[in-house]
């Protein structure tokens, strides 16, 4: 397994982001309040972290829903899986929405997404007039049968 140190600054009063168990892929990453908010039903709200990072070039940091909190609460993560980019050093936010019929409330400290960190590749466009033939083609959206 490759490993990559990734400066980080954390001005909330969590740990930092960790993996709960030793093949987890997303690290839990955790609200950082000044007291409880809460995201009424349908609503959504940038829920701060109080970190900062830097990562090396090539990288991004995807943030990722919890599988619980979406199956068990319907509250997940907007804009996923968000992105942020090497060259980004302001505050990580997160996006949550409250998909459910109750309010839900968030505490400084709550467990409320993951972050995974990808390495990446840039593309070159080389433009074509035509591409190679396959069995697909241009087929897509179910095309293969039901479900």
């Amino acid at each position: 397994m490759k490993e990559l140190r990734v400066k980080i600054v954390n001005k909330s009063a969590n740990a930092l982001p960790c993996y709960e168990t030793d093949l987890s892929a997303g690290m839990d990453v955790r609200a950082s309040l000044d007291g409880p908010v809460t995201i009424a039903a349908g609503e959504r709200m940038l829920i701060p972290t109080g970190l900062y990072m830097e990562l090396p070039r090539g990288y991004e940091c995807q943030i990722r829903p919890r599988s619980g909190l979406a199956l068990k609460r319907g509250v997940t993560i907007l804009n996923s899986p968000g992105t942020i980019d090497a060259d980004y050093r302001g505050e990580i936010g997160i996006i949550v929405i409250n998909h459910s019929t109750e309010p839900f409330e968030i505490n400084s400290g709550d467990r409320i997404c993951q972050m995974v960190i990808k390495e990446y590749v840039r593309v070159e466009w080389a433009e074509v007039e035509t591409l190679s033939e396959t069995q697909r083609g241009a087929g897509g959206f179910g095309h293969t049968g039901v479900g």
